[in-house]
C-alpha cells in the first residue's frame, strides 16, 4: 500500500479481522461478517520514520494499542469490500498527517496598545471592588 513517494506498506504489516456487524441488515447482519477490523503493525513497522510514528501515536489517540499497533474499525456498508476499502483510506489519511511536520510557533510580544487596555480594565475593576468597602455611620 503506497502512502506517498516516500513511505510504503508492505501486506505483512496489515492484518485485516471480519466480524458481524451491528445496526440495519436485516437477515444479512446475522449470516455475513462485514465489518472491518484493520491493525497496522506501525511500531515494529521498517517503512515508518521515528517522528512520523510518534505524531501517528499522538493522532491515533485511543485506537493505539499498547503493543504498539493502530486499529482502525469500520462498519458503515454492508460490504465487506467497501468497508475494507474505507479503513485502508483512513489508515492512509490518518499516516499522511503524521508525514507533516507541524509548524513551530514563534512567540510574540503583546503590543503596546494591549498593554494599556489590559493595565485600564485592571485599574478600573479593582476602583469598583474598592467602592464596595464598608461604609462609615459617621458619614
Amino acid at each position: 500500500m503506497r502512502i506517498n513517494d516516500q513511505i510504503t506498506i508492505e501486506d505483512w504489516e496489515l492484518t485485516e479481522q471480519f466480524t458481524r456487524s451491528s445496526g440495519p441488515g436485516g437477515q444479512n447482519v446475522n449470516k455475513v461478517s462485514t465489518a472491518v477490523e484493520l491493525r497496522f503493525e506501525a511500531e515494529r513497522s521498517p517503512n515508518l520514520p521515528g517522528p512520523v510514528k510518534n505524531r501517528l501515536r499522538k493522532l491515533a489517540g485511543r485506537r493505539w494499542t499498547k503493543e504498539g499497533a493502530l486499529v482502525i474499525q469500520v462498519e458503515e456498508t454492508r460490504s465487506q469490500a467497501r468497508n475494507r476499502d474505507i479503513a485502508r483510506e483512513r489508515l492512509t489519511e490518518l499516516i499522511q498527517k503524521a508525514c507533516e511536520k507541524p509548524k513551530r510557533r514563534i512567540p510574540t510580544k503583546p503590543t503596546l496598545g494591549s498593554k494599556k487596555r489590559r493595565i485600564k480594565a485592571k485599574k478600573e475593576r479593582a476602583e469598583v471592588k474598592s467602592l464596595r468597602g464598608r461604609v462609615d455611620p459617621g458619614d
